[in-house]
């Protein structure tokens, strides 16, 4: 694992807002913001030299240029983006890389398309592609959370690996936006299995869990409510 250590904060857009889903399920969401560029200004100002952005509208498979106007408006702020939800082809990503983005994030499409993944590898490289596998149960799930692949996260992360990925982001579904801690040791377990960089999502509710995880030597971590609903700041969490 030798990706530099890395906290991103997380920007959730759902019709140009930004919110926060717990466990997700779009039936429990909170709108944080109609201002997405503010926020990301906001977190830029706090020291984040990344930003998680993801648009919901396009991982549930709905309309989304509400939330790609704001992501134009995101990229303004200055800190590299990583941005997934709904990427399915290579035009999806290159219209990205156009944009600015930093990095996109595969999620369905890995799953039920992996030569995208290895010709997307091929096309852009190793650091501009990562691969989010969301996992319920242990398995990984697709469209927005919604469905089930009957893929096990190791199976999957060394397939990938072969293919020539070096970044995951591994998101325990039960455990996001319900800030009872991350999954630390499924997360070591799928870098250990797959050799990885690793960055887990989902759970974060303390500092005592930023620790956590730096301690464990992930590469990073992706914070969303327990920012947004001050348990602690970003400046705290970089200070760990």
């Amino acid at each position: 694992m030798n990706t530099p250590w890395s906290i991103y904060p997380a920007i959730d857009l759902r019709r140009g807002q930004v919110v926060r889903l717990q466990q997700g399920d779009p039936e429990r969401q909170t709108t944080y913001s109609s201002t997405p560029a503010a926020v990301a200004a906001g977190w830029r100002a706090a020291g984040a030299d990344w930003l998680h952005v993801v648009s919901l509208d396009g991982a549930f498979g709905q309309a989304e240029e509400a939330s790609r106007q704001a992501l134009r408006a995101i990229l303004q702020c200055g800190a590299r983006i990583q941005f997934g939800g709904g990427l399915r082809t290579l035009a999806d990503l290159e219209a990205l890389f156009d944009l600015g983005v930093a990095r996109a994030v595969l999620g369905t499409a890995a799953v039920e398309n992996p030569d995208l993944v290895r010709l997307a590898l091929q096309r852009f490289g190793p650091q501009r592609i990562a691969v989010g596998l969301d996992v319920r149960a242990g398995q990984v799930r697709t469209r927005g959370w919604q469905s089930g692949s009957h893929l096990a996260p190791a199976v999957l992360g060394k397939a990938l690996a072969c293919a020539g990925l070096k970044t995951l982001i591994y998101t325990d579904i039960a455990r996001d936006g319900m800030q009872t801690g991350p999954d630390i040791a499924g997360a070591l377990a799928l870098a250990q299995a797959s050799g990885l960089d690793v960055i887990v999502s989902g759970g974060i509710g303390s500092l005592e869990d930023v620790r956590r995880v730096r301690a464990a030597g992930l590469p990073g971590l992706i914070i969303g409510r327990a920012l947004y609903e001050g348990r602690f700041t970003l400046e705290e969490a970089l200070q760990c």
